[in-house]
Formats: C-alpha cells, structure tokens, sequence
C-alpha cells in the first residue's frame, strides 16, 4: 500500500532527477520519462482497482499518525483523477516527443514535466490542506517554466500573467490556511470534517467562501477566470494540451473535497455554486463563440466546461456530484484531444487563425475525424461521451428541481455546438486546395503525434461506449462525498 500511494509522487521526482543526469542525451530524457509515467499509470490503475473493491485507504508517512503527520489517502474520486490524469501527462508527453520544438529544444523539458506530474499526483492524494498547498505550488512552479518555454515575447507577456494571478491565490490559500488553523488546531483533512461542524456558523461560512475563492481562481470559474485565456494559447501545444486538459481540474477536484468534506449540509452554498456555475458556463461560451482562433475558442471552453462541473457540486445530490465526476472524467480527455489537435493543425498550416484556414480536410483528412470526434463529443451531441456526462448532470439538475440552471446547460451546449462548427467549416471545410505551410512531418514524428492524439480519441470514445460502468464508477465515488465517514475513519483511525 505503501508503493501504491507514495510510488504516484516519488516516482515522478526520482525520474525528474534521473532526467536532469541524463541531460547530455535526449534520447535517454526521453526513455526515463515514457518508463516513468507508464509505471505511475499502472499503479495508479491499480490503486484505483484496490480502492473501488476494499474503500479508502491511508498511509501515515513515516509513521507519524494523524492528525499530526503527513497522510496520503485515496478514494475513488482521488483514484479516478489520478488515473485520468497520469494517462493524459503519458499521451501528450509521446506527443511533445514527435513534435518539433519545446521537447528537443530544451533540456529541461523533461525534469519539469516530471515535476509537474508529481505536483498533480500530491494534489490527489494528499490528505492534508498545507500539503495541497505545497502541491499546488510544485505544480505551478513547473507549470511557470513550461509555459514560458521558446521566451517569445507574447509567451512571456502571458506568463506574467500567470504567475502574478497565480501568486496571489498562493498568497489568499496561505492566508486561509493561517484562518482554518486559528480557529480549528489542525489542517488534516479528515480531522478538520469533525472539528469544523463545531465552529459557530458564521465562521464556518466564512471558511467556505474563502476556500471557493482560492479553487475559484485556480479551476477558473466566473469571475476569477480572466488569467486563462491569455495564458493558455501561447504555450507550446504539448503544455497548451496539459495545461487545458488538467490543471484547472485540479482546482475542481480541491473544490469538490473541500466543500463536501470539510463543511455540514447547513453550511455548504449551494445555491451561490449554481449562480457561478450558470455564470461560468455563459461567459466562457460567448467568449469561445467571439474568438476567431482555434486555441482561444477552446480556451474559452475550459472555462465554460468548468461550469458544468460546479454545477453537479452546487447540487450537493449524489447524482448532482456523480454527474460533476463522470463531466470531469469526459472532459479532460476530450479537450486534451482537442488541443493536440489544434497542435497538429498549426504544425501543418503555420496558424491557428479561422480567417487564414480552409479546405483543410483534403490535406489532412485524418486530422479532420480526429477533430470532430472529440468536437462532437464537447457539444453534448449523443451518443458521444459529453451526452452521457450532460444528460447525467441535467437528469441531476431535474431531480433537484434546478431548473433555471439545467435550461442555461442546454442553451450553453448549443452555443459549444455553433463554435465547434465555426471551427470545422472554415478549417476542415472550407472551399478551396487547404490551407498548407508546407511544414511537414517525419514519419515517426508524425506517427507519434497522430498516434496519441487517435489514441485519445479512442479513449473518448471508449468512455461513451462504457457509459453505464463508468456512471456507476461515479455514484459510488459521489456517495464517497456525500458520506465521508469511510475516509474519516480510515484516516484517523477510528
């Protein structure tokens, strides 16, 4: 049990040492890295197989019990994330290593993605909230060097803004961190589920709000957004890729332990969580819908996506959370999809501007099936998997008799429908030979690039043909939420 938890985060800081040893040889990074993150992904599908048959497990490090050391704990929620997550920081990596640029230009490319993937791992399965802080700025500190990797100046511009935004939510989660002790003597999270239905209401409160506004800022919800669709697009679209597909989830997945962990039924916001939702679905979709470049209209996506699972949580039913997990689930997998491909797309043509794109699906007649999968997948349009993740949180919303929000996720997804075809007619389908640069591939760089990019795609379609598993994969791991005396007993001990 020790290697299952632990192995997710060691792992990956062991490979990033290794690779900066190995920084004479690309190759050699490249191997350390692919063994690396395949071996997490075992364990991690382990984890998850051990998780859902026995409940949640605990480790105590180095033999320290809670609430005073440091735990690694792991539910279904976190096992499912871990899983995800590991899966997509293995396909883009094999696809940053086919494409020309940030992978081979830089030889720290590698030590840092490793970090990165550490930081996600911790944020998963820490069982503490300062070391979810610490989490969160191991993965930001990784993510401030990939997304300023090649030093073009707009790449910088936008970085600075990143990190500014992203300093001051470390600075208010400090700050929350210094409040949540003051008044309850402990950061463990189980511990803090007993000791915090203690404190008077107000306080409680108090401690809710401030804990969304610091997850509010890092998963982009309305109206602590703005940072993420200046930042996002710039970055090489390898990082573009994890960036989109997992870090705001990150902030999603803090969201949706903490509220539903830390705070009783009478306490939690439910009602401010579907007006921000509701917010957060139309801003990011009328943005998406302005944009007139691939990577800004799907940049804007993240943040309307974002909606729908604040929406499953701001129900606080376990059909409202299983909806927000199996969205989660259908999400990072689809819009890492989407974003390799606007990778490949501008590998090809040299632009990701509509106005420049035509015809391109008598070059590239793969790439275009590559792109509408996962495109019709993001619309909600059955039987793909954003049809299952959408009917699931609508049937959710119904039962809840939320209906002003359910009817706003119906308006938003045909908005997400009209971008994606905004997209596909001038890019795929426009009238003239394609847009074309030129700028060909070798047969293996291409292979790996289209070859993980279809292997996403399979996977997107692997979850809607196993709809009915994975949805009940979901309940359990929102009846997880919802009871919480599995994780809090495995913790302490009790």
């Amino acid at each position: 049990m020790n290697l299952l938890l632990a192995g997710p985060v060691v792992l990956p800081l062991l490979g990033a040492a290794l690779c900066i040893g190995a920084g004479r040889s690309r190759n050699a990074q490249r191997v350390i890295a692919v063994l690396t993150l395949t071996a997490v992904a075992v364990l991690s599908a382990v984890l998850l197989l051990r998780v859902d048959d026995e409940g949640t497990v605990a480790v105590q490090v180095g033999g320290w019990e809670a609430p005073v050391g440091i735990t690694l704990v792991a539910d279904r929620l976190a096992a499912i994330m871990l899983v995800l997550a590991v899966l997509m920081l293995l396909a883009v990596l094999v696809y940053a290593i086919g494409q020309p640029g940030a992978e081979e230009d830089h030889v720290g490319f590698h030590p840092v993605y490793l970090v990165l993937a550490a930081g996600v791992a911790l944020a998963f399965l820490t069982g503490d909230l300062f070391n979810l802080f610490v989490a969160f700025e191991v993965l930001l500190m990784a993510s401030y060097v990939l997304l300023t990797l090649g030093g073009r100046a707009d790449q910088v511009r936008s970085g600075m803004t990143y990190v500014v935004i992203s300093l001051l939510a470390s600075a208010l989660f400090l700050a929350a961190l210094a409040f949540v002790y003051a008044a309850t003597g402990t950061l463990n999270l189980a511990d803090l589920s007993e000791k915090v239905a203690a404190l008077p209401t107000g306080v409680r409160t108090g401690l809710a709000l401030l804990l969304i506004v610091v997850f509010g800022i890092k998963s982009a919800i309305f109206p602590l957004f703005f940072w993420l669709p200046d930042s996002y697009p710039t970055a090489p679209s390898p990082v573009t890729a994890v960036f989109a597909g997992l870090l705001t989830k990150v902030g999603v997945y803090a969201l949706l332990r903490s509220q539903t962990l830390l705070f009783p039924p009478d306490t939690r916001p439910g009602t401010l969580l579907l007006v921000v939702a509701a917010l957060t679905m139309v801003v990011g979709v009328l943005g998406a819908v302005t944009q007139d470049d691939i990577k800004r209209i799907l940049s804007f996506h993240i943040v309307s996506q974002i909606g729908y699972m604040v929406m499953g949580l701001g129900l606080f039913t376990v059909a409202g959370l299983a909806g927000a997990v199996i969205y989660i689930i259908h999400h990072i997998v689809v819009k890492t999809t989407l974003f390799l491909v606007a990778g490949l797309v501008e590998q090809r043509t040299g632009t990701g501007k509509l106005a420049e794109l035509t015809g391109l699906r008598r070059l590239e007649p793969v790439l275009a099936v590559l792109f509408l999968l996962p495109a019709l997948s993001l619309a909600g349009i059955p039987p793909f998997s954003g049809f299952v993740a959408k009917l699931a949180l609508v049937e959710a919303g119904m039962g809840a008799e939320a209906y002003v929000v359910v009817a706003v996720s119906l308006a938003v997804s045909l908005l997400t429908l009209f971008s994606m075809s905004k997209i596909w007619s001038n890019t795929f389908w426009g009238p003239g030979p394609g847009t074309d640069s030129g700028r060909t591939l070798t047969a293996p760089r291409r292979a790996l690039m289209v070859g993980s990019t279809g292997g996403l795609v399979a996977l997107s379609l692997a979850i809607a043909v196993a709809a009915g598993p994975l949805y009940a994969l979901s309940e359990r791991a929102a009846a997880d939420l919802m009871d919480t005396r599995g994780y809090v007993e495995e913790v302490l001990g009790r």
